[in-house]
């Protein structure tokens, strides 16, 4: 299907859960965010009566995100339902990776074909600062396992950050020389009520280009790994991986956006950094049909805006990152 705008939408990216098992500072205020009650999110089989629907209006590629994915029960089970799903070719997850280890390859057999980590430091002290308590060696056994269960390509999601570690892109870069690593360098965008930690914080992607390039040898351009997404992918000569630059800021790519967002809770977004939802959770639940939920999907594509307006700064006064689906 088509939007307004003529852009192909066959992507949605659905939140299983706002929970998290960390409180990264650019996503949630100190305090971490009030839990959904448990009957007011998405059962997984009407999450999976959701993506059905959505394969009426031609979506093709499902992401499971959070909050974090990983803490909700029964996700392995979701993903083989899911994958039984006529006309669904894609099925990826983004995780911190912390709980990934003993579950990479159970992901892995039940229909996850890669995955996207948050990974935005090395060092470990800052690890913990960036994430209010984060362990960075279990993200790493986290990364191993994908690798070695073969959830390829693996992708690390990396937002630079001024004053915090605009030091660490050349080291970060370094991973994917040797590595099965597809770096993505992200711009910082302003999300709630974190907009006062980021105040001052953002790294425009040819600086982070300039660095790279200056010590690591010129960035080539490099073919891009399987999945869709925005990113403008790199390489070093002679490396294993890749690194992309994710421009949010400084050149938006909504001219090629062909995703919606489902939150935990059962609004459909389409975009981002646009606060209108629509509900499918109380029709679903008052028996709406599989062409009735289609439809109003149909209406969330037809609300779809031309482009974000981060500049403007967030605008939705109900909801922060975690809340609607990273």
């Amino acid at each position: 299907m088509r939007d307004t705008y003529q852009r192909e939408i066959n992507y949605l990216r659905v939140s299983i859960t706002d929970r998290c098992n960390l409180r990264c500072v650019y996503c949630m205020p100190p305090g971490g965010v009030k839990s959904t009650p448990h009957d007011q999110v998405l059962r997984m089989e009407e999450i999976e009566t959701i993506i059905r629907a959505a394969t009426l209006i031609g979506v093709k590629k499902i992401r499971l995100t959070g909050g974090e994915p990983l803490v909700r029960k029964g996700l392995e089970g979701l993903v083989r339902r899911i994958s039984n799903i006529p006309g669904i070719d894609d099925i990826t997850l983004t995780t911190n990776a912390l709980l990934l280890a003993s579950r990479a390859a159970a992901l892995k057999e039940a229909g996850i074909k890669r995955v996207n980590i948050s990974l935005d430091t090395l060092r470990p002290d800052r690890y913990r600062e960036i994430t209010r308590g984060g362990n960075l060696a279990g993200a790493w056994e986290g990364i191993q396992a994908a690798i070695s269960a073969g959830l390829h390509p693996v992708k690390l999601n990396t937002v630079i950050m001024r004053g915090f570690n605009e030091d660490e892109t050349v080291a970060l870069a370094r991973l994917t020389l040797n590595r099965p690593l597809h770096i993505r360098f992200i711009e910082l965008m302003p999300i709630g009520s974190s907009n006062a930690w980021a105040t001052g914080r953002y790294v425009p992607t040819e600086e982070v280009m300039a660095q790279i390039s200056a010590r690591l040898g010129p960035l080539l351009p490099a073919t891009k790994p399987s999945g869709d997404g925005p990113a403008k992918y790199y390489r070093l000569k002679d490396s294993e991986g890749t690194i992309g630059f994710i421009t949010s800021m400084s050149d938006h790519f909504c001219k090629n956006c062909n995703r919606l967002r489902l939150t935990s809770i059962g609004g459909l977004r389409p975009c981002l950094y646009d606060s209108q939802e629509i509900d499918l959770k109380t029709p679903l639940r008052e028996g709406a049909g599989l062409k009735e939920i289609a439809d109003l999907m149909m209406d969330a594509v037809a609300l779809k805006p031309d482009r974000h307006h981060m500049l403007e700064g967030w605008r939705d006064g109900r909801r922060v990152m975690s809340q609607i689906g990273g």
